[in-house]
């Protein structure tokens, strides 16, 4: 089983690389698996790469469960 969660994209990188915003931690990802990405976009992260875009609306119901869940941490989800 596999876990991929949404992570809002904070700044774009050279070389197809992105940073990401997930649980107050900022890390590096590839996002040459998409089209196109923007900073505020929320993308689903597995194992460093982005897989595909979702809306915010998603991305918020996503967290939200996961936080329920003590996955990670509800300030997140209200951000």
């Amino acid at each position: 089983m596999c876990l991929a969660i949404p992570a809002q994209v904070t700044e774009l990188l050279p070389d197809g690389m992105a940073k990401v915003s997930l649980d107050g931690v900022s890390k590096a990802i590839s996002v040459a698996l998409l089209d196109s990405v923007a900073p505020g976009d929320y993308v689903v992260l597995h194992v460093g790469y982005a897989l595909a875009r979702i809306d915010a609306e998603e991305a918020e119901r996503t967290l939200a469960l996961l936080a329920e869940a003590g996955a990670v941490r509800a300030a997140e989800v209200a951000s």
